[in-house]
């Protein structure tokens, strides 16, 4: 006898037009559950956190010129002076990104309690803390 060798096409002919089995006892399982059942199994586990991370904008630190040091020199100086007032101060500063390059531009306003000259932070009443060398601008109300 000879020995014949099928493809594919022809060892599936009989069954390509069969129906799906489906089971009578059983619903089928939502596509959604089926890929949930393999997910503890992903090789890339946390990917999603790394690619959105990664995808977060921050703005870069630019210096100063100086013009505008000077001016920031005067406001501070005029602060210090004003300080027993407890002066409410408006305050432009950059804040470095804990988790990558860049950081972001904020805006507080609040009544400073002191200014730390050893430490270069300006404290305010509420518990937060500046640092002098991010300040970009102040306003005093």
């Amino acid at each position: 006898m000879k020995n014949e060798e099928n493809t594919p096409e022809q060892l599936y002919a009989d069954i390509i037009s069969l129906p799906h089995y489906e089971p009578r006892h059983h619903p089928r399982m939502a596509m959604w559950n089926r890929a949930a059942q393999f997910a503890p199994f992903a090789a890339l586990t946390g990917f999603d956190a790394v690619i959105s991370e990664a995808g977060r904008p921050t703005e870069s630190w630019t210096d100063m010129g100086d013009g505008d040091g000077g001016e920031l020199n005067r406001k501070m100086e005029e602060l210090r002076r004003s300080l027993p007032e407890h002066r409410n101060v408006t305050i432009a500063y950059f804040q470095p990104d804990a988790h990558k390059a860049g950081g972001a531009y904020l805006t507080v306003t609040g009544e400073v309690r002191l200014i730390n000259e050893h430490e270069r932070l300006i404290e305010l009443k509420d518990g937060r803390t500046i640092p002098i060398d991010r300040i970009r601008d102040m306003s005093m109300t």
